[in-house]
């Protein structure tokens, strides 16, 4: 099962991007669907992630500067990220299927967000 994310490229400091994540609809009513992120050198980590009803949970590390949320019709995944900051520059990844307790076993292919002075 193959998700789709879009939307990564260079931000300027305090700028704004918008992600995207596409995923078959067989899994995406299944499960917490999250955004992790990886900085070089730096392990995968959770982002944000949203419940099929909606409930979200942020990083505190975005809170207030990050909103996750989903299209339940189209099967789709937003995570709109605004103020960013240099920190921010890693490889974000949509994950599907998860739970409280674990990550989902389905991953997109990652999309680059560099954020630059």
């Amino acid at each position: 099962v193959q998700l789709q994310a879009s939307g990564g490229g260079l931000a300027q400091l305090g700028g704004s991007l918008r992600l995207s994540c596409a995923a078959p609809g067989s899994i995406f009513s299944i499960g917490i669907m999250a955004w992790y992120r990886q900085a070089p050198g730096k392990q995968r980590e959770l982002v944000a992630r949203i419940g099929s009803g909606g409930i979200t949970e942020y990083a505190d590390s975005v809170k207030g500067r990050f909103t996750i949320s989903r299209d339940n019709a189209k099967n789709m995944m937003f995570l709109q990220m605004n103020s960013l900051k240099s920190e921010d520059t890693a490889v974000y990844y949509c994950n599907a299927g998860g739970t409280l307790s674990k990550r989902g076993d389905y991953w997109g292919q990652g999309t680059l967000v560099t954020v630059s002075s």
